[in-house]
């Protein structure tokens, strides 16, 4: 019983992990899209700090809000 109890647990683990991670890479591209310029190249190219740190944050919020509807 405590076996599969902690395989569901487990299994209930990886799939809400992966959902997490595929919702905030889907946000990433919506937010790619919503901006006029190029956010790879942006951050990659030209090392423009001040998007990365938005960049982080949207990313931030966006795994804090996925996390919360996750978890209720």
């Amino acid at each position: 019983m405590l076996e599969k109890l902690a395989l569901g647990d487990l299994l209930a683990t990886i799939v809400y992990s992966m959902l997490g991670i595929v919702l905030a890479l889907l946000s990433y591209r919506i937010f790619n899209f919503s901006v006029p310029f190029d956010l790879t190249k942006e951050l990659e190219d030209d090392q423009n700090v001040a998007l990365g740190i938005v960049c982080g944050a949207m990313m931030l919020g966006v795994a804090i809000i996925i996390a919360a509807a996750i978890s209720s």
